[in-house]
């Protein structure tokens, strides 16, 4: 039979076009576009100077461990199940002794209003709204009775660096103690910096120092020195002095000669929960669980500090199986996606820490961006969900993710 043509007609037409009505603000368009955490990450490039961008975006020496984080949660294999009533799923959940509305948290970060001017208070804020947890870091750039001001409801994690002069990590402690921190991050991993070359090369210097490279950089984002140069003074919660590149401030801060004898001492006078950050092998794992710490981090710094580091996600079944019954094992590194999140969980983590999405979202739009991120992920962890046909994160357990192998090691048996 012969197709039958006929001249459209005016009124059928307008019925199958809609006009969308312009938005002129050029925020909201802009956070609007972005559907992926990987699109907050073209906006922020976009926006950002390349040494902030960069400080946010890069990793230590080669970018190997980061590199190999991310690619170990794109070479998961879901497994779902069929037929199951999904019209509703619960994101909520518990850890270390609290609520969170959602499976993840936002993770320390350094420095952090220098990638936008909003910094802490814009990541503090957009948690206590989303009834997740936000975690100040030791490098932050606003105080810790600031964020409890923007937080006061919220759960607010405070992250410690050990430092050469003990009494300013033991202020900081009772400072948080003070201020109603529920729960304190015992960084491990940053005895000395790690190699940042991209900061290196890029002369990342607190504060910022204007060469000519610089300035022609800065020309195309005049909104971020105007912000920069209008507001509050870029100052750090707990370091006097600000001169210098990253690595000399993180390295004139920290202490190798950190020990287990500093924990103890930490555990006497924080009152609330500890966890052990950067933790990185399982014997490590064992013997935080028989001191009685209250949780662990999974974490090789965001690949930030030794190149190569074991991938957090690769290490998480066998800590689970050690420890997973005496303490909360939250994980961090290479988070870009709900699907992420959700992997980590049914792996056997309690709950997942978030930093460059979160800065992505930051440097992309100041508050309304971390709402964006925050909107993003818990979107991707609800659809996840729903595709994997559970209902909340309880029902999620290993048979619902495979990790495939890509790496491996050649031989176990090698002898002297």
């Amino acid at each position: 039979m012969a197709l039958r043509r006929q001249a459209p007609k005016p009124s059928e037409l307008l019925e199958l076009v809609s006009f969308k009505r312009p938005d002129f603000n050029a925020r909201r368009r802009r956070l609007a576009s972005a559907l992926t955490i990987a699109d907050l990450r073209t906006i922020a490039k976009r926006r950002t100077p390349r040494a902030a961008f960069d400080y946010t975006d890069g990793a230590a020496d080669a970018e190997i461990s980061l590199a190999r984080a991310r690619q170990a949660f794109q070479d998961v294999e879901f497994h779902p199940s069929i037929l199951r009533d999904v019209s509703h799923v619960d994101t909520s959940t518990t850890v270390f002794g609290g609520p969170s509305a959602l499976p993840f948290g936002i993770a320390p970060t350094g420095f952090t209003r220098l990638m936008q001017a909003e910094g802490e208070y814009a990541g503090a804020a957009a948690a206590g709204a989303a009834g997740i947890p936000f975690s100040l870091s030791t490098l932050g750039t606003v105080s810790i009775e600031d964020v409890k001001a923007v937080n006061p409801n919220g759960r607010n994690w405070f992250q410690l660096y050990v430092m050469k002069q003990r009494e300013i990590s033991f202020g900081l402690v009772e400072r948080a103690a003070r201020a109603g921190f529920d729960t304190l991050l015992f960084t491990v991993d940053t005895p000395v910096a790690g190699a940042r070359l991209r900061d290196n090369r890029n002369g990342f210097s607190i504060p910022p120092q204007l060469t000519a490279s610089t300035v022609l950089n800065a020309i195309p984002r005049p909104w971020w020195w105007w912000d920069f140069l209008t507001t509050d003074k870029l100052e750090f919660a707990s370091l006097s002095s600000t001169g210098g590149t990253v690595a000399d401030l993180v390295g004139s801060a920290m202490d190798p000669s950190i020990s287990f004898d500093d924990l103890t001492v930490v555990r006497d006078i924080w009152p609330g929960r500890l966890v052990v950050k950067g933790v990185q092998n399982v014997e490590d794992s064992k013997r935080l669980a028989d001191l009685g710490v209250d949780g662990i981090v999974l974490s090789n710094h965001g690949g930030r500090q030794l190149d190569r580091a074991p991938v957090p996600f690769h290490l998480l079944p066998d800590v689970v199986r050690e420890v997973g019954r005496d303490l909360d094992i939250v994980i961090d590194t290479g988070i870009m996606h709900g699907s992420d999140i959700v992997a980590s969980i049914a792996m056997g983590a309690t709950f997942t820490l978030v930093g460059r999405a979160y800065l992505y979202g930051l440097m992309a739009g100041g508050r309304a961006g971390v709402d964006r991120m925050i909107e993003i992920l818990s979107g991707e962890v609800a659809r996840t969900m729903q595709l994997l046909q559970v209902n909340s994160l309880d029902e999620l357990n290993p048979s619902h993710v495979t990790q495939l192998a890509r790496l491996g090691p050649l031989r176990t048996d090698i002898r002297s």
